[in-house]
């Protein structure tokens, strides 16, 4: 006979879990890390995952079963939810039709993310308030600037979930930490319920993930989620109206304010631009009748739109914790966003290479090229459901010429030929299946190059910015961001 079931809604950090069954589903970052801190609360644990993974994942398995959890990994392992569960915490790619997941909604059985977890265990002493960062591009940059300021203030501070550390071992640090700068994508916030946010921001909604979502209201109502019980302020971009909408959709704690920011001189309540100044409206008791000045744009690492909108986005959260304009000047001044994400590549015959490899989705894509004129765009790869006919209108008058590479390079060429059909286009093929991967494209990437120097006159750009997903041909945007810069440092090393 079975004993009763365990109702976990009420448990948290200095409860015992003991005799909790909880069934953790998938085994990546975020799921060995809920397992594991479960499974030290005294939970009993079964981790399940289709894939068998790696040696470092066996390792990891194996760790967890000292520590007393189950851990099925492979094929079949993940079919059926067991009879006796209390419990299911989802990783975040999972899909909610998926039938493990299903069977335990059936069941009436809660189905949380790591997120949700994390919220749930935080220390009751400790109450470290969470600055959210959601949206479909940006959000990356924008986290890690945010971090990056509070530490100038300071601040014991992380940036945590889809970026850096799992939440949930954030939370269970013995040490506390005084913030916390939390990346959040659509797929953590679908199974994120309680969270209450100190301020966060949703930066932009742009297509993206519709090979997983039945719609964009969908996906734009999972991105609103991180305005749901926010206690001070949500912050929103003033050139995108849906974002400003969700946070009239949102039920937030009483006071808590709407701040937008944006590129044009601020309104009150608001951050933005006075020519090259980034300013504050929203967090200064003057804000009437004057702004404070944050720093210049030349204090950042790039002038383009979308990272100038990003720091500013960034600067907001921080002040909305009460960081000084000393401490966000310090933070953005010293931010050099990681590799990938509009980086120089090399200047050679006076043309700039530029890889921004990250730009993943046609939004990203949009924003690099939106920085640089004329250009020629290598694109394409896994466009995820996405379309390119809106990103082809808005830039069609900055290209010299087009290369594109991947699965899905007809669904980008077809948008070109149907609204910029005088741009010349070349279409570069793997040689072979397999082969891509096999040397790391640098095959494939030295033919891109060589093509893209075709088309390129003295003073042009040459921007990777694919606007699809890489894992069609390369391991990851890194390796396609590798593959490329070598590429063109090669190219660069044959006229010395």
């Amino acid at each position: 006979m079975s004993a009763a079931p365990r109702d976990p809604t009420d448990l948290g950090r200095l409860d015992s879990w003991e005799g909790v069954r909880t069934v953790v589903a998938g085994f990546g970052v975020s799921g060995f890390a809920a397992a594991d801190n479960l499974t030290h609360l005294g939970s009993s644990v079964l981790a399940v995952d289709e894939s068998e993974g790696d040696q470092e994942r066996a390792e990891k398995a194996e760790l967890l079963e000292i520590l007393g959890a189950e851990v099925r990994l492979g094929s079949g392992s993940t079919a059926e939810l067991p009879p006796d569960v209390d419990l299911v915490v989802t990783s975040p790619g999972w899909r909610p039709s998926a039938p493990l997941l299903a069977q335990a909604r059936a069941r009436g059985i809660p189905v949380w993310g790591e997120v949700e977890l994390a919220w749930r265990l935080r220390h009751p002493e400790h109450d470290t308030p969470w600055l959210c960062v959601t949206g479909t591009n940006g959000k990356t940059t924008t986290t890690q600037m945010l971090d990056t300021i509070l530490r100038a203030a300071g601040l014991r501070s992380l940036a945590v979930g889809n970026v850096g550390l799992p939440v949930v071992e954030a939370v269970m640090d013995p040490e506390p930490y005084d913030v916390l700068a939390v990346e959040l994508s659509s797929f953590q916030l679908h199974y994120t319920r309680s969270m209450s946010p100190q301020a966060a921001v949703v930066l932009n909604i742009a297509e993206d993930h519709l090979d997983w979502y039945s719609s964009m209201a969908d996906y734009a109502a999972d991105k609103g989620r991180v305005y749901e019980h926010v206690r001070d302020a949500c912050v929103y971009n003033t050139a995108e109206p849906l974002t400003e909408q969700l946070v009239r959709d949102a039920d937030v704690v009483e006071g808590a304010r709407a701040v937008g920011f944006g590129l044009e001189m601020p309104a009150v309540g608001m951050l933005g631009l006075v020519e090259d100044i980034l300013v504050d409206r929203a967090f200064i008791p003057e804000r009437a009748t004057s702004a404070a000045e944050l720093c210049t744009v030349g204090d950042l690492a790039s002038a383009a739109p979308h990272y100038v909108s990003n720091a500013l986005a960034a600067a907001a959260l921080a002040r909305a914790h009460g960081v000084s304009q000393a401490a966000v000047r310090d933070g953005l001044r010293a931010f050099r966003p990681d590799g990938h994400r509009i980086t120089e590549v090399a200047r050679h015959r006076d043309v700039v290479w530029v890889d921004d490899s990250k730009a993943t989705n046609p939004h990203a894509a949009a924003s690099s090229l939106m920085a640089y004129e004329p250009v020629v765009w290598v694109a394409g790869g896994l466009a995820k459901g996405a379309q390119f006919d809106e990103l082809v209108r808005t830039v069609r008058d900055r290209l010299r010429g087009v290369v594109l590479i991947g699965r899905d390079r007809a669904v980008i060429a077809e948008a070109l030929s149907r609204h910029a059909p005088d741009v010349p286009v070349r279409q570069v093929e793997a040689r072979e299946d397999g082969a891509t991967r096999d040397d790391g494209g640098a095959d494939l990437m030295g033919r891109v190059v060589a093509a893209a120097a075709d088309l390129v006159v003295a003073g042009d750009t040459v921007l990777l910015a694919p606007g699809c997903a890489s894992m069609d041909q390369f391991t990851s945007y890194a390796a396609r961001g590798d593959a490329f810069a070598a590429a063109v440092r090669a190219l660069a090393a044959e006229d010395r």
